[in-house]
């Protein structure tokens, strides 16, 4: 007698439910695979570089200051580096953000 209607609809509900979370769960798909996934395997990429650099490479940071290693501690986050002639600065390992790849001879010539 005082029982609402709608405790009685509450059994269908369910597949209502699920029904308004599929956009939800969507949404969370293609931004896992459109921007988590990429930047995950991009800060992969960088580690490694990182964990790789050696002396002479070249090397341009954070900043944008083009410079050459010269001194490379493992097991420290510190890199000295040669900024210009004689002036050699000590650089945190994770500023660098990208290696300058030498060119090959046949690329000089063109």
């Amino acid at each position: 007698m005082f029982i609402s209607p709608a405790y009685a609809q509450d059994a269908a509900g369910a597949g209502a439910m699920v029904m308004q979370l599929a956009p939800l769960i969507l949404i969370f798909v293609v931004f896992y695979f459109l921007l988590i996934r990429p930047q995950q395997k991009k800060m992969k990429e960088h580690r490694g570089m990182l964990s790789e650099l050696k002396r002479g490479d070249k090397v341009i940071t954070a900043g944008g200051i083009v410079a050459e290693i010269k001194k490379v501690t493992e097991g420290s986050d510190e890199i000295e580096a040669e900024i210009a002639p004689n002036v050699r600065v000590t650089l945190v390992r994770g500023t660098i953000g990208s290696v300058i790849k030498p060119q090959a001879a046949n690329d000089a010539k063109a």
